[in-house]
């Protein structure tokens, strides 16, 4: 069963610093339809105006995952983490027993374009932890390339048995991914247009996966994408 998720029927929240969509429930976004997928609770599309940003909030027991599409958001935590995320970069904030962070766009004339994940953790009461990985656009191209899962390793490390896979297609290429039994799949379009299974999506829009025993997703303009296979 596939079932699609259009980016033009996602919650939207418009302020004077942000414009984000939301693909699932969140803040005062509520859709009983689209409360999560598995153990994914929240996937945000935000544009973060120059000079703006998140100020400094807490968050407990969630994998937060965030990935840049477009210019730089700079990070601190109470961690005593500051970092940069610049595209072609993955980072993981664990927020397990609590954790306070800001992120920020730091330029003055650039907006900054962003993918938000929240997936819920395996257990709670994690300790707190932030990792960042930059990952090769060309590594990506023509197929899918974990950058984050359980196992870690070369990719990111999230706290749930998830994998998440990233792919830069050029119009008629076409990649695939076997579904074992009782796993689930949830594909996020970042750019461009794509079929998955044969259901036409296009740049927000996004597809969820069960009872099918692969995912094949075939491009026809050029695309990036986000594959999650989730128990």
């Amino acid at each position: 069963m596939v079932t699609v998720r259009l980016g033009t029927e996602r919650g939207h929240t418009v302020l004077d610093w942000l414009d984000s969509y939301h693909t699932f429930s969140f803040d005062q976004y509520y859709d009983p339809e689209w409360v999560g997928f598995r153990s994914l609770r929240v996937l945000n599309e935000d544009r973060v105006a120059p000079g703006r940003g998140f100020g400094t909030h807490p968050h407990r027991d969630m994998e937060i995952l965030t990935c840049v599409l477009e210019g730089a958001l700079e990070h601190k935590d109470s961690l005593g983490t500051g970092s940069v995320i610049r595209p072609g970069e993955l980072q993981r904030m664990s927020a397990g027993t609590g954790i306070a962070h800001s992120e920020f766009n730091g330029s003055k004339s650039e907006p900054v374009h962003l993918l938000q994940i929240w997936i819920r953790p395996e257990k709670k009461g994690l300790p707190p932890g932030y990792e960042q990985k930059a990952f090769s656009r060309e590594a990506m191209k023509g197929r899918l390339l974990r950058i984050a899962g359980r196992d870690g390793g070369d990719a990111i490390t999230v706290h749930q048995d998830v994998i998440l896979y990233a792919t830069v297609l050029d119009p008629g290429q076409t990649v695939r991914h076997a579904l074992a039994p009782g796993r689930h799949a949830w594909v996020q379009v970042a750019r461009g247009a794509v079929t998955a299974n044969g259901k036409a999506l296009s740049a927000g829009d996004a597809a969820a996966l069960s009872d099918e025993p692969r995912v094949e997703l075939a491009a026809s303009a050029p695309s990036e994408l986000l594959l999650f296979d989730l128990a």
